[in-house]
């Protein structure tokens, strides 16, 4: 496994990422990542890196460059009680001035990046985003029918565009709730706009989760989950972009 730290010129400077993917050349599809709110650290490393063992290429961007480089906030080793609240206090800001318009500018600069990469297949790449990182997913999706075929997000307020958005969007689809998230009603509402918008999608509320189940240095990791979510995600991707 080889990974890297790059910076990625945008329309309003240069955001730092880190990439991972497959030792031994070759060219591999194309899997954009976007983190959750506390950004790129080991847990999403290694996420990443678990991702890149299947044959992709994974660029995880810090979306809150404009701020800084990642991370943005000084994290602890685990994140849970009252320092999660102190930090989303701390991000929230950050969430809250990156507009949608900031979104596109960026997703723009990473697809642009990554087509031009060497070990990058030609071809349409994925998406996935975690919490916050889930709606620049489907934002980014919406964006680019052209270029993305998969998109994925978990705990993630994936339908906070409305349904306008889902309209748009082309990919396949799946969507991983928290129990703590979505009640089952929203769940419905949410899934009869999917089935409105024509969107080839699996959406569902996996059981007994908080937000930030997929995240294995927070009190809201659940292991059991966090398997569910690769057994979710990684038939779509192999359906989607064909790694062989």
């Amino acid at each position: 496994m080889r990974t890297t730290t790059l910076h990625i010129p945008t329309a309003d400077g240069r955001a730092d990422a880190f990439a991972a993917f497959p030792d031994g050349g070759g060219r591999h599809p194309a899997v954009l990542m976007y983190a959750d709110a506390f950004g790129i650290r080991p847990a999403l490393r290694t996420m990443a890196c678990d991702l890149a063992r299947h044959g992709y290429y994974v660029l995880v961007p810090n979306v809150f460059y404009r701020h800084g480089p990642a991370p943005v906030t000084a994290l602890p080793a685990h994140i849970g009680g009252e320092a999660r609240s102190a930090l989303i206090a701390q991000v929230m800001p950050l969430i809250e001035t990156h507009t949608p318009e900031r979104v596109g500018r960026d997703a723009d600069a990473y697809l642009g990046f990554l087509a031009a990469r060497p070990e990058v297949a030609a071809g349409p790449v994925a998406v996935t985003g975690y919490c916050i990182g889930g709606l620049l997913a489907v934002r980014t999706a919406a964006a680019h029918p052209d270029r993305v075929a998969a998109v994925a997000a978990f705990h993630g307020p994936v339908h906070a565009d409305g349904p306008d958005s889902l309209r748009r969007l082309t990919a396949a689809v799946h969507f991983g709730h928290a129990e703590t998230d979505l009640t089952p009603e929203e769940l419905g509402e949410l899934n009869r706009a999917l089935d409105a918008a024509g969107v080839d999608y699996t959406s569902e509320i996996y059981p007994g989760t908080v937000h930030g189940f997929t995240m294995s240095d927070t009190d809201a990791f659940d292991p059991t989950a966090l398997r569910h979510h690769w057994d979710r995600l990684l038939p779509l991707l192999d359906r989607s972009l064909a790694t062989g």
